[in-house]
């Protein structure tokens, strides 16, 4: 199931991860540095309010579909959550009108803002529905909306931005995006819930289960957004775009590839515990975490090579400097959250332990308040990454050692030893390389380091290396010869 996830997915995440990249050299280019670091405010303050709001009943469509084995416990768990939904979906305006009347803001910040909570309800609305083709393991109708908003939003905020709508423009593309996905998405998962029931036991129970994670994911979003409001608060909104470009440059790189492997890891996982035990469980959770280990160490460690060419063709000329400063550091938070809230957290909702995640979580965010607020005002910037780096290394040590025993998710030291050590080579080679700048500085250094990284691997068989990739030659091979007759 896993490896069949991840060949589903793929798509998904390569659209996403053109989109991520995509923003970062369409929007700070288009929006002036005040109006992206508007962007950058209004984002995390609409995401606060989705996770608040939202969340929990998404999580609970996740983790309890699949242990519903008739239709009719499928139709009422459908029936539970979407009631439950059209009520939560009313706070969202509530909250925007506070917000925009009340709070001594911008104008810009104001709209901005007004338009990332008017497209939270459509884009919350249409995760349900992924996360109920996901979790019934339909890899191509999840993939096909994913596809389809991600890249029609990224278009339409681009046309917005073009137009001139300015900070808004990002956040209100990815709301009409939603919105038009779901005249195709949402009226078959309501008729299945208007077969259902309405039932207060349920309601509780995904309560319990979802009302912490949602709060572990406000605490999750505190500990990556804090710094932004320090930072505006020292300095201004411009030094807060060059922050988050930079940190959009590390973080999208590595978060896409977590993604991809948590979208097809999570669901394995489950249904390896739910249908197999906690023996099978192991197995599937050992190979996720050596995927991602493969995968995700390379692709911080080359970030942090790289950072000064990527950002200087990446973001626009107003803050590819600043912006270049970051990266590297957020590249090592990157690899340490996405280990973390991919693999390592897991091990809470598998055992439905999610107020312990809710510990887990707080630790580091309430590390990184205190962190950020003593370095940024000495230091600036530099203050404020290398409080993330190491509120991230807080937040791994916090989630491992407060695992529920009962479900202790496999750490594959093998794998991580012989990983590290292919990046290490790569990285004693591509430091060598001469710094000449620009495109070609680039793809020389990513050249020579996936060769590299690769042949080091290969050699010593990290994570089962040569039967992945084997493997991944004889499908090819296998759709070719099909294709052939």
């Amino acid at each position: 199931m896993l490896r069949r996830g991840l060949l589903g997915y793929l798509p998904v995440n390569i659209v996403q991860a053109l989109a991520g990249f995509g923003s970062i050299v369409i929007f700070t280019r288009l929006l002036s540095p005040s109006d992206y670091g508007a962007y950058a405010l209004a984002f995390s303050v609409t995401s606060l309010v989705y996770l608040a709001c939202l969340t929990w009943i998404e999580a609970a469509m996740a983790r309890f579909y699949v242990a519903e084995n008739t239709d009719a416990g499928r139709a009422d768990l459908q029936a539970t959550l979407y009631r439950t939904f059209g009520v939560m979906m009313f706070a969202a305006p509530v909250i925007c009108g506070v917000i925009v009347t009340v709070l001594p803001i911008s104008i810009e910040l104001k709209l901005a803002i007004a338009a990332g909570l008017a497209s939270v309800v459509f884009r919350s609305l249409l995760k349900l529905a992924q996360e109920r083709r996901r979790a019934a393991g339909e890899v191509r109708g999840f993939a096909v909306y994913d596809i389809v908003q991600t890249g029609a939003g990224f278009l339409i905020g681009t046309a917005l931005a073009f137009a001139g709508i300015g900070a808004a423009s990002p956040l209100a593309g990815a709301g009409a995006a939603s919105a038009i996905c779901l005249v195709w998405a949402l009226p078959g998962e309501l008729k299945v819930a208007r077969r259902g029931a309405f039932e207060r036991r349920r309601l509780i129970q995904y309560a319990a289960y979802g009302l912490p994670v949602s709060m572990s994911l406000m605490m999750s979003l505190a500990l990556a957004t804090t710094d932004r409001f320090v930072l505006v608060g020292y300095l201004n909104e411009a030094a807060v775009g060059a922050y988050h470009a930079g940190y959009s440059l590390s973080n999208r790189t590595l978060d896409v590839m977590f993604i991809w492997l948590g979208m097809a890891g999570q669901p394995a996982c489950i249904a390896a515990l739910e249908r197999g035990g906690r023996e099978a469980l192991k197995k599937t959770a050992t190979d996720q975490a050596s995927m991602m280990i493969l995968v995700a160490l390379p692709a911080s460690v080359g970030l942090m090579l790289v950072a000064s060419p990527l950002a200087h063709i990446m973001v626009g000329p107003a803050l590819a400097d600043k912006a270049a400063t970051v990266t590297p550091w957020i590249a090592v938070g990157a690899f340490l959250s996405g280990m973390t809230t991919y693999y390592f957290n897991t091990a809470f909702t598998l055992a439905r332990r999610t107020r312990r995640l809710f510990i887990a979580i707080a630790i580091p965010a309430a590390a990184n308040l205190v962190l950020v607020l003593a370095l940024v005002p000495r230091y600036g910037l530099s203050g404020a990454m290398w409080a993330t780096a190491a509120s991230y290394a807080i937040g791994m040590a916090s989630s491992i050692a407060l695992a529920p025993k009962d479900i202790l998710l496999p750490i594959p030291w093998a794998t991580l030893a012989k990983a590290g050590a292919a990046a290490g080579a790569m990285a004693l080679v591509v430091s060598r390389l001469p710094s000449s700048g620009g495109v070609g500085e680039l793809l020389l250094k990513s050249t020579a380091g996936a060769v590299v990284y690769g042949l080091v691997t290969l050699m010593t068989d990290a994570g089962g290396a040569r039967g992945l990739v084997l493997a991944a030659l004889s499908t090819v091979r296998g759709r070719v010869l099909a294709m052939g007759h």
